[in-house]
């Protein structure tokens, strides 16, 4: 079992210590919840079905026409392949099993706000998790924007170019990152480049956050393999862009810190002694009566607020002043933007200026009331405002103080910026996630701040319920890195093996996926000759055969008018995705 980085110093005071979890043994979304649950302290009884003291925990694996999905089959239908695939024009299967590590984390959080509940005075229920639901949540900007009217952006996605990571002229692979136009432009224009394809260059570039596309000129490819490494890496320097070469896994399993990203997702702390939370009401969800003040940028720590949200908490979202300038990005509910309201709507905002001393204290006030505070903020910004941990120790020693970073502990001050497409470099995580025989590459869809978002919210549960049993406040530290540890960890002893079905199969009017465990002589030879076949005439022969298959969604934005998925998908204004936690009494 991998290491538990819980440390308060007070033998049997884990969060989850004296009980009991049972399952996890074969699948592995069940084992990705057994193993958070343990390293909480949870005592691991035996096999059998997923349940959490006695408690009762089904991950549900079905779509809404009655079919039984698989990893393979779920990245298909709900549109994960498609947004991963965007980079290189075609869908393409993501490697590891990103759709059962969400799930799995997705159940634990589940399982954590249930045993809250039960702390809070709730009498303890069952506990569903639907699995399409829980890779719907890594949809949610995607299937937001696309089922707006206007949608995507298809010029921007279909204009002509390669995505990173770059590749030198010795034949380094590496990603680039600046989140601003300045150190680009010079950083180019110090290579040799034209201001017209730089110009091109960095629209690409910065919107390759939302679009998981990122289609940069072939003359700009074409510059940085005329020089040597060291030689981008000094140009880079003096333009202040940030380099990152992508590493395999074994040379992240290298580093001084393998606890740092296989190791727990989480650190969590104690701090200073507090009172109980509030009583919960019957029928009231488990975070609800829970203050919750979230000061995130981009995805990562606004997801976290999110989660924290649907499970019936109040979020107080702290913007700058004037708002958050991701509320612009286009395609538009109103006059906010779709991509936005996928993960803050129904936050409350409140605009503070950080750099004034008024602002400071309005956030100030703001954590004093609150149980939990949660933010993404750059290394040491919350120390230089005032905000650190250490400053509510004594106006609310109750205070779940929770940091979602990019690297944890395991890089120094010269780091690069802990963004996710630097940070998949840095794990390794390029190997596994493109087919076997291709130069490795990240995914541009945004596979760790979402999951980074998520391991935040399990890990502010996992310090409420310490807390609660404690009587104590908490701190919780996760990071990017430590998400990609979750993703990486089985890895070494389970290398992602692609099989001749792990492609999808192109048909005449769009691609379909099979099951795991298909015999491909059996799918050959229904099919035939599949470029003749439709999508619906294809899947109906594979069926006939007794071929688990799906359609491949070819926009996640598509799934918004599909009625199957009412029970996963609500339209207002576009489409938001419903809570995957289903709880019964």
């Amino acid at each position: 079992m991998r290491k538990a980085l819980v440390r308060d110093g007070r033998v049997g005071s884990s969060p989850l210590a004296g009980v009991t979890v049972t399952g996890g043994a074969s699948a592995r979304a069940e084992s990705i919840c057994v193993e958070h649950l343990a390293l909480l302290g949870a005592d691991r009884s035996g096999d059998g079905p997923l349940a959490v003291a006695g408690v009762p925990v089904d991950l549900l694996w079905g779509d809404g026409v009655g079919r039984m999905l698989d990893e393979a089959t779920v990245q298909a239908a709900y549109g994960l392949m498609a947004v991963h695939g965007r980079a290189v024009g075609i869908p393409t299967r993501l490697g590891v099993d990103y759709v059962s590590t969400v799930a799995g984390v997705a159940a634990a959080q589940g399982a954590l706000a249930g045993v809250l509940a039960g702390l809070r005075g709730q009498q303890p229920g069952a506990l569903a998790v639907s699995v399409p639901g829980s890779a719907l949540l890594t949809m949610s900007q995607y299937l937001a924007a696309g089922s707006v009217a206007d949608g995507e952006d298809a010029g921007e996605l279909r204009t002509p170019g390669l995505p990173p990571p770059f590749v030198s002229a010795d034949g380094v692979i590496f990603e680039a990152e600046t989140l601003d136009p300045e150190p680009w432009r010079r950083w180019w224009t110090a290579l040799g480049a034209e201001p017209g394809d730089v110009a091109r260059g960095w629209r690409a570039f910065v919107l390759r956050y939302a679009t998981a596309s990122a289609p940069i000129p072939l003359a700009l490819h074409e510059i940085v393999r005329r020089w040597p490494f060291a030689e981008v890496q000094a140009t880079a320097a003096a333009a202040q862009v940030a380099i990152q070469p992508v590493r395999s896994l074994a040379d992240r399993r290298a580093d001084a810190d393998p606890d740092g990203g296989f190791g727990s997702p989480w650190r969590i702390t104690y701090t200073s002694p507090a009172g109980a939370l509030p009583a919960l009401m019957p029928g009231r969800l488990p975070l609800h009566g829970l203050l919750v003040v979230e000061a995130g940028r981009r995805i990562q720590g606004p997801l976290a607020g999110h989660v924290l949200r649907l499970l019936g908490a109040e979020v107080v979202r702290v913007e700058p002043a004037g708002g958050d300038p991701l509320r612009g990005m286009p395609p538009m509910v109103g006059d906010c933007s779709a991509r936005f309201l996928a993960l803050n709507r129904g936050k409350r905002i409140v605009e503070a200026d950080l750099r004034s001393p008024g602002g400071r204290d309005t956030v100030r006030k703001l954590v004093d009331e609150a149980d939990v505070f949660l933010h993404n903020w750059a290394p040491g910004k919350a120390a230089e405002l005032g905000l650190d941990s250490d400053d509510f120790v004594e106006t609310n020693p109750g205070l779940v103080y929770a940091y979602a970073s990019g690297w944890g502990d395991a890089r120094g001050t010269d780091a690069p910026p802990g963004t996710d497409f630097v940070a998949q470099a840095y794990a390794g995580l390029g190997e596994q996630l493109r087919p076997a025989g291709t130069p490795p590459a990240g995914s541009l869809m945004t596979l760790l701040d979402v999951l980074g978002g998520l391991v935040c919210a399990e890990g502010v549960l996992a310090a409420l319920v310490a807390r609660q049993r404690q009587g104590r406040g908490q701190r919780v530290d996760s990071s990017l890195l430590s998400a990609a540890g979750v993703l990486q960890a089985p890895l070494s002893e389970h290398p992602p093996v692609w099989e001749p079905l792990d492609a999808p199969i192109a048909v005449a009017d769009g691609h379909l996926v099979v099951a795991a465990g298909s015999d491909p002589a059996t799918v050959d030879g229904v099919l035939n000759d599949p470029a003749t076949l439709s999508v619906t005439a294809a899947l109906d022969r594979l069926a006939r055969a007794g071929v688990t298959a799906v359609r491949v969604c070819a926009d996640p934005g598509d799934l918004a008018m599909d009625s199957s998925h009412v029970d996963l998908i609500e339209i207002d204004g576009c489409a938001f995705v419903r809570p995957p936690w289903r709880f019964t009494s």
